[in-house]
């Protein structure tokens, strides 16, 4: 079998050429948008970078751009974004001085039989493999001191396939290849997938006692 075909970045640009600092991170978003490094940005409007503070202290890694976030452009914009504001606001955290992101930058959906709705589909592991590079190049561009992997999908990326939410979820962990320790918890769309109001306000207090464990550690490694 013949070796797979390296990441397609951009024809003049590689990821070892991109500066470190806030220019090297728009720069890396200029870059990131002419990504084909998979399938899915054929059927994608657009990249979805990460964004926030170009040197923030916490990185928040959710699985993939939703609708809203494919049609914007931006990380976290539609009702999981509004849900996640909501946690961070009661956690005690500014969303301004955090850096949101995805582990995979392009929106991979399936049609709704007589919509014109894009359902979400959960992207597989070659798709977030393919899109490693771009996460690996926010990490080196905003230098973050703690990760917070929202969702089974991210936790997983950053520490490994067995790695299960209701089992590690709220817990300061170290990552395989990576720098920054990791705290996984819900993504906040599971939040509003809850079956019941009961289950979703016990899971809106997880995730904002796993933010608040988050803002904790890092205030200690800060001072």
């Amino acid at each position: 079998m013949a070796p797979a075909a390296a990441p397609i970045l951009h024809p003049a640009i590689a990821l070892s050429d991109v500066p470190a600092g806030a220019r090297g991170l728009e720069l890396a978003r200029r870059v990131a948008a002419d990504c084909t490094a998979c399938d899915l940005y054929a059927r994608a409007t657009q990249t979805v970078f990460g964004e926030g503070r170009a040197a923030a202290d916490l990185m928040l890694v959710g699985e993939q751009p939703g609708d809203r976030e494919d049609l914007a452009g931006k990380p976290f914009v539609g009702p999981a974004g509004a849900m996640l504001d909501r946690a961070l606001l009661d956690a005690g955290i500014d969303r301004e001085r955090v850096f949101v992101t995805n582990v995979v930058k392009h929106f991979k959906w399936k049609p709704v039989a007589g919509s014109k709705r894009r359902l979400h589909e959960r992207p597989n592991a070659a798709e977030v493999r393919a899109c490693r590079p771009w996460l690996e190049l926010e990490l080196d561009i905003v230098r973050p001191e703690l990760l917070v992997a929202l969702g089974a999908t991210a936790a997983q990326a950053i520490l490994g396939p067995s790695f299960r939410i209701t089992e590690g979820r709220g817990t300061v962990l170290e990552a395989s290849g990576f720098r920054q320790p990791v705290i996984a918890t819900f993504h906040p769309s599971a939040i509003l997938r809850a079956r019941t109001p009961e289950d979703r306000e016990r899971m809106l207090a997880a995730l904002v006692g796993d933010l608040e464990i988050a803002a904790q550690t890092v205030a200690r490694r800060d001072s």
